[in-house]
């Protein structure tokens, strides 16, 4: 049976979370309290190995149990991931969401909100880095370039033959929105929040 391999950015993730647990002072258990669950499952947060670590929601819920925010993770993930040193041959940047912006990520495209309709993921200023050929993972943000040539920034969910299912736009992130395939000329995965 092949060993699980684990998301090198969720070990990071999780390593930051579990790094701000213990600037709070507080045990895994103490921590699982808090949000009403156990030593184990707050462990396997930590672990990287639960799933829903990169959602906003779920990440806003596991800082409030540490009298934190999702900044002071996103901060503590930056102290806790120094850059790479660079080697020779093949290269893989891995997910460098939240971990801010290193020199792979200085040629990706970035577009700036200008509305709050992403709130509380994203609010108007913020600039988004992604990934063109990247596809996004459910509930992580996404630019879907239009055949019209507009870009929509929204939050994935997932797709099937005829659409793309996302949150975020006009109506806010609590609507789910289908997009027709046939209006959407690629999507692309936001790998990166910048706040001004």
């Amino acid at each position: 049976m092949p060993r699980f391999e684990l998301d090198p950015a969720a070990r990071r993730l999780g390593e930051a979370l579990a790094a701000l647990r213990r600037d709070r002072g507080l045990s895994q258990a103490d921590a699982g309290a808090r949000m009403g669950m156990t030593s184990q499952g707050w462990g396997l947060y930590e672990a990287g190995r639960r799933p829903g670590l990169f959602r906003p929601d779920v990440q806003r819920r596991l800082t409030a149990a540490l009298d934190a925010t999702v900044e002071d993770l996103e901060r503590r993930c930056m102290v806790q991931s120094p850059p790479e040193p660079e080697s020779a041959g093949l290269e893989s940047r891995g997910r460098a969401f939240g971990h801010g912006v290193d020199s792979g990520m200085a040629a990706l495209p970035r577009l700036q909100l200008s509305n709050d309709d992403l709130r509380p993921w994203a609010a108007s200023g913020v600039v988004l880095v992604y990934e063109p050929g990247r596809w996004p993972r459910r509930d992580q943000g996404c630019v879907i370039h239009m055949v019209d040539g507009e870009a929509w920034i929204r939050l994935y969910d997932r797709a099937d033959g005829e659409s793309l299912v996302v949150h975020g736009g006009p109506a806010g992130l609590g609507v789910e929105e289908r997009i027709s395939r046939s209006t959407v000329r690629d999507v692309a995965a936001v790998v990166a929040r910048l706040d001004n």
